[in-house]
């Protein structure tokens, strides 16, 4: 056991996605100002690349790395979902899964106060509790979605009444207030296999059943001032503590290459008027097929409006198959628009006050970062709580 001081540790576990990643460690800043300190776990690839933490949070907040290990359909190198067709993800849970032992002894060997967890490892709550640690099911997802899932027994059984994508485009029946919260057929059309068991051995309700219903506290992205009947629906549905943690707005972090590159875009920007500019992302994991691209190039064609598109060819090592843009199109927008296939700071553009609009997937954290600077969005969902937010 590590030797013990006065300060409360608290262990996190993020899912293996940098959509998950960052508001996470957003969390563990905003805990570490506490005076908490914070192992942050995670796969050694996934820790490599995450900015330092800042200097006078540097003594709280650890990382720590726990190598994941091989399994049979899992790609080799491949160790977030970005590295991964949307397929294939199931086999990095298959893999997490595989690390309930040496998490075991990584837990013994932290001794932390608490344990924070995302929504893959569905069996670390028990775990925790035979440590005799406290656990929390971290999500970042919104209220309104975690509401939407529903009581534990009903995802972790099979019970729920809601056995067809239809089902899911009506408010659930345990909703007590008016709401127009819930997917549109085709967003849950292309999220209807979160439903099912896959390879892993755990469909996604199943794993998040578990994780709401062995835990001690549930965490929630989200704060009462926006969402104050949704936190109360959840508290009442699992009868246990719903802790809001706020939005988790993101830190802005700079390295000189990416000084560099802003600096670029910056220029760019600067001739353009005020908010009248597309700022366009799908984020990291989002893969747009070949005819959703043809109808958004041709969109942007036709509304005349200058656009910034940070896009990227592929999602990740797995995935063979490019995104590619229609043949001509970079070049018939040449100085209107700008296509942009490498990193780009969303902050720093969402921040200059010539985007007016922003183009997103839906995913939370983009919602989040489009609020903090009051940018109109344009909503194109493609899976997962992505219809949800919309």
């Amino acid at each position: 056991m590590a030797a013990r001081d006065d300060k409360i540790h608290i262990a996190t576990l993020p899912w293996l996605a940098f959509c998950h990643m960052m508001p996470w460690l957003e969390f563990a800043m905003l805990v570490a100002q506490k005076g908490r300190k914070i192992p942050f776990i995670s796969i050694p690839r996934n820790i490599d690349p995450l900015p330092k933490p800042l200097p006078h949070l540097s003594s709280l907040i650890h990382y720590v790395k726990l190598p994941l290990r091989p399994v049979e359909g899992l790609p080799q190198n491949a160790e977030a979902t970005m590295d991964l067709p949307p397929t294939e993800v199931r086999y990095l849970k298959k893999a997490l899964d595989v690390l309930q032992q040496p998490m075991t002894q990584l837990l013994e060997s932290l001794d932390p106060d608490w344990v924070f967890f995302d929504f893959a490892p569905y069996w670390l709550a028990l775990t925790a509790a035979q440590l005799g640690i406290k656990s929390s099911f971290f999500t970042i997802c919104n209220a309104p979605m975690v509401a939407f899932l529903g009581p534990s027994s009903l995802l972790i059984h099979g019970d729920d009444e809601r056995k067809k994508p239809e089902d899911f485009t009506v408010p659930p029946k345990w909703v007590p207030f008016p709401t127009n919260v819930a997917y549109r057929y085709y967003d849950i059309k292309s999220t209807f296999d979160c439903v099912k068991e896959n390879v892993s051995g755990a469909s996604d309700f199943v794993r998040r059943g578990w994780c709401l219903k062995s835990n001690d506290v549930i965490a929630v992205r989200s704060c009462s001032e926006i969402e104050p009947e949704w936190l109360q629906l959840i508290e009442s549905i699992h009868r246990k503590p719903v802790f809001p943690v706020r939005q988790l707005p993101p830190t802005t972090y700079e390295t000189e290459d990416k000084i560099d590159m802003w600096r670029s875009i910056k220029e760019w920007l600067d001739m353009k008027e005020k908010i009248s500019v597309v700022y366009i992302a799908f984020g990291g994991e989002a893969k747009p097929c070949k005819p959703q691209l043809t109808e958004l190039v041709l969109g942007l064609e036709l509304s005349g409006l200058p656009f910034f598109w940070a896009h990227r060819n592929r999602r990740g090592i797995a995935d063979k198959e490019l995104i590619e843009l229609p043949p001509g199109f970079e070049e018939q927008t040449k100085g209107r628009g700008v296509v942009c296939t490498s990193w780009a700071p969303q902050l720093k553009i969402l921040a200059h006050e010539s985007v007016g609009g922003f183009l997103t997937q839906s995913g939370w954290s983009s919602m989040v970062e489009a609020l903090m600077f009051g940018r109109a969005v344009i909503l194109f969902t493609f899976y997962a709580d992505q219809g949800i937010n919309a």
